[in-house]
């Protein structure tokens, strides 16, 4: 009998490969962003996901810096908001050992950027200050 992978929750990270990446990039981070609900679902085979990269010299406006030491990654990285993808549930590896999740407020911010990223500004600056931090 095969062992069942587990299923992902909001704020974990994650890695895949996605292929619009160049040939040989590899796997990379992705923050899980998809309500548990969505993701526990018997019938969703697929889960939302922000890209995380590595390269965090040019931030862009929707981008999220995300510290090695919230994340439990090897390097500091940047969520990419305005790269918002959906990942086949079956194509995602597992954390790797020490890797935390975000919290609901970091998630929360991740939802500002994204509509940010639509042109739906107002959106983003309408939600109380504590919860854009």
């Amino acid at each position: 009998m095969m062992a069942r992978q587990r299923l992902p929750q909001r704020g974990e990270i994650w890695w895949t490969n996605f292929h619009t990446d160049p040939p040989g990039k590899g796997r990379r981070p992705v923050v899980i962003i998809s309500p548990d609900a969505r993701n526990r679902h018997e019938r969703a085979a697929t889960v939302l996901v922000v890209p995380l990269s590595m390269s965090i010299h040019t931030l862009g406006p929707a981008h999220l810096l995300l510290p090695a030491g919230e994340t439990g990654l090897r390097m500091d990285c940047a969520a990419q908001a305005d790269n918002i993808a959906v990942v086949i549930r079956g194509n995602l590896h597992e954390p790797d050992p020490g890797q935390r999740s975000l919290s609901h407020a970091r998630i929360c911010r991740l939802a500002a950027l994204v509509s940010l990223a639509m042109g739906c500004p107002e959106l983003a600056e309408s939600m109380p200050a504590h919860r854009r931090r």
